[in-house]
């Protein structure tokens, strides 16, 4: 390798580099290397004269004669360029000969062995000039690249990221700045800004864009998840997550739980588990076994079926204490068969009537006070002398003339029968029908000189034949258990012709024992639920959790009121409905509508096509129908009276009525005892 340069040049450097900072204030101090870079083409300036007169001693002493080393020392005046160059002339002659051989390739090879740039040492891409020195070269390099050759790549990027703000990129000789996705190069070339990707609309196609540092994201609503491949929000079956304990309804964004209502479940506050619907208010439910409950078989046959003989003719004597709420109804029977004599003491309009047949004669007698005021009065029916004589409170209240006995003779012996709470044929078989289910209670009772010591047993051992012991105006309900009625809701006026118009309006006197349950609904062909009126203490949509009265189409919420369910008090719940409206009051506060104009009137119109068709009007529960057909399947437990279309439900003439529930009678609520 050629040496570096000598003694005279670094001088060189430092001069120039005073010079620089002796012209102004405002010069920036240059690097030797700089400096080095900037002083040498100028020394190649200054030896210029000399270098042209060295070549012509060369040309003489060494070119057109051999010249030894000390006279080739006389042409460069130096010891460095003479050692570079004898030995490199010697080679010269080796290869070509002496000057006399006239060789045409022996004076160039001389005469370019002191340029120390040919053949040129820099790297080619790197250099920007070769510049010859004595016995040295000087590679004056490109920017971007360093070393005694510029064959270095010099790494900018090295050094505080090449200035740049994200992304530095070297390349030989130079280097680039760059920006992460979502970011593009600035005008300067080396910051980065961000790209608003939520310029272009259809960045996001159907959902929102939402712009962030470096990229975007596309939302959705909650219950949605964002399709990147359709660019469109998708609803989110949570159903499919197991969400929900029982039955799960997924819906547009949102899903519904709902659990087995009629097995006494209710969502919990999570809205997505089960829990079982426990009473709020306690009912006074004790029963008394020395009572006889009459209302027991709905079917209207009798409760107690006694059958009496005797030897000779015997009067009938019958007597007990009676309460009851209930308007009308039969309270015993005693005679023989439809077609012989008979008698039946039973109620209508809350008074006694008397209904007899002898020798098929058929009369009734009715008098007395109104009784259905559910205080206990004592009753007794006694043949006296060919009359019946009735007494309340013994009061004589109808006393009738009678042709005939009641007992019968029949194969030597007297025979009568007894039945208590129905008869033992056909209504219709009356002498005027009559509604036979009687709710009401019998105690204290005496057939025929207490002869009948038997019923007492059978009652105390069936709690469903006793009555309770306290009772209030109403129907209870226990919670397990419906009746339904078959109604019209639709009429025809003849006034327009054969136009057809309907209406559904209810009034419902309820004091609750739990917060849940059917009040009132109409089920159609298929267990579908045109419309219901329930109690729940959530808004499964809402996920609101309070205690409501919900009226509703099918499985759609038209409005809702808040209830205080656990109060103990009675409340008033009124339902109305008609073409174009649809109203919820409760205690005198209407409700909130749930659904848009448009959307009532689409329910109304579904309802009034349910409403021409086949429908049963059930109370206090729903048959076995889907969880979803309606916001409520659970029964419904408490007291309730019912007015539909301003006429009272009697559950007495209902299609039918489990027998748990009472029809006129309800226990009252349990008081705390200071």
């Amino acid at each position: 390798m050629p040496p570096p340069p000598g003694p005279a040049a670094a001088l060189g450097t430092a001069l120039l580099l005073l010079l620089l900072a002796s012209e102004s204030s405002h010069t920036v101090l240059l690097r030797a290397r700089e400096a080095a870079q900037f002083l040498r083409p100028r020394q190649r300036r200054a030896y210029q004269v000399f270098e042209e007169a060295k070549q012509g001693h060369l040309e003489r002493e060494c070119v057109e004669e051999v010249c030894t080393k000390e006279e080739a020392r006389e042409v460069f005046e130096n010891d460095p360029e003479t050692d570079y160059f004898y030995p490199r002339y010697q080679e010269c002659l080796r290869k070509y000969g002496k000057p006399e051989d006239k060789n045409p390739n022996f004076p160039p090879c001389v005469q370019n062995l002191p340029d120390q740039c040919t053949p040129n040492p820099c790297d080619k891409k790197g250099t920007q000039l070769c510049q010859d020195l004595m016995g040295n070269f000087f590679c004056l390099c490109k920017a971007g690249w360093e070393g005694r050759l510029c064959n270095k790549d010099v790494n900018e990027c090295g050094q505080k990221n090449g200035g740049c703000s994200q992304v530095c990129q070297n390349k030989p000789g130079s280097f680039q700045c760059a920006c992460h996705s979502g970011f593009s190069l600035a005008s300067d070339g080396r910051n980065c800004q961000d790209i608003d990707e939520c310029a272009n609309s259809n960045t996001c196609g159907d959902a929102r864009c939402k712009n962030l540092p470096g990229s975007y994201s596309c939302l959705c609503d909650k219950g949605y998840t964002y399709s990147s491949q359709e660019k469109t929000c998708q609803d989110v079956d949570e159903c499919q997550q197991g969400r929900c304990e029982q039955t799960c309804v997924n819906s547009p964004g949102s899903y519904t739980c709902h659990c087995d209502g009629r097995g006494g479940l209710k969502l919990s506050p999570d809205m997505d588990t089960c829990e079982d619907i426990l009473p709020c208010v306690p009912f006074t439910m004790a029963k008394s076994v020395k009572s006889l409950y009459l209302g027991r078989m709905f079917s209207g046959t009798p409760v107690i079926r006694l059958r009496f003989k005797r030897l000779q003719p015997t009067r009938l004597l019958a007597e007990f204490d009676f309460r009851t709420f209930d308007p009308e109804g039969v309270l015993f029977f005693a005679g023989g068969r439809s077609d012989s004599t008979w008698i039946v003491l039973g109620l209508r309009a809350g008074r006694l009537e008397l209904q007899l047949r002898y020798n098929g004669v058929g009369r009734i007698t009715s008098s007395g006070p109104i009784i259905n005021h559910g205080m206990w009065q004592t009753i007794s029916v006694e043949e006296l002398e060919r009359n019946l004589v009735i007494k309340v409170n013994k009061d004589a209240v109808m006393k009738i003339a009678v042709a005939g006995e009641l007992f019968q003779l029949e194969r030597g012996l007297y025979h009568l029968n007894l039945t208590v709470g129905g008869i033992p044929f056909k209504e219709n078989d009356l002498v005027q029908p009559i509604n036979p289910r009687l709710d009401g209670c019998m105690r204290s009772w005496n057939w025929l000189n207490g002869e009948d010591s038997a019923i007492q047993e059978t009652v105390k051992a069936n709690t469903k034949m006793q009555c309770f012991s306290v009772t209030e105006r109403g129907s209870f309900f226990p919670g397990n258990a419906f009746a339904f009625f078959s109604l019209n809701y639709t009429r025809t006026s003849l006034d327009v012709g054969t136009e057809t118009t309907w209406k559904v309006e209810v009034v419902a006197r309820i004091r609750p024992a739990t917060d849940t349950g059917v009040l009132l609904a109409l089920v159609g062909d298929n267990h579908i639920v045109p419309l219901s009126v329930a109690l729940v203490d959530y808004h499964s949509t809402k996920k609101l959790k309070k205690q409501l009265v919900v009226l509703a189409v099918e499985d759609v919420a038209l409005a809702l009121m808040e209830i205080k369910v656990c109060d103990s008090q009675e409340h008033v719940v009124t339902v109305s409905l008609r073409d174009g409206e649809a109203t919820l009051e409760v205690d005198g506060t209407k409700g909130q509508s749930e659904v848009s104009a448009a959307q009532l009137q689409e329910r109304l119109d579904i309802l009034e096509k349910h409403l021409q068709g086949t429908l049963l009007t059930f109370v206090g529960g729903l048959p076995d129908v889907p969880v979803t057909s309606a916001p409520v399947t659970a029964f419904y437990r408490g007291c309730m009276t019912l007015e539909v279309n301003q006429k009272t439900l009697d559950l007495d003439e209902a299609s039918y009525k489990h027998s748990d529930i009472t029809s006129h009678s309800c226990p009252p609520v349990e008081h705390a005892t200071l």
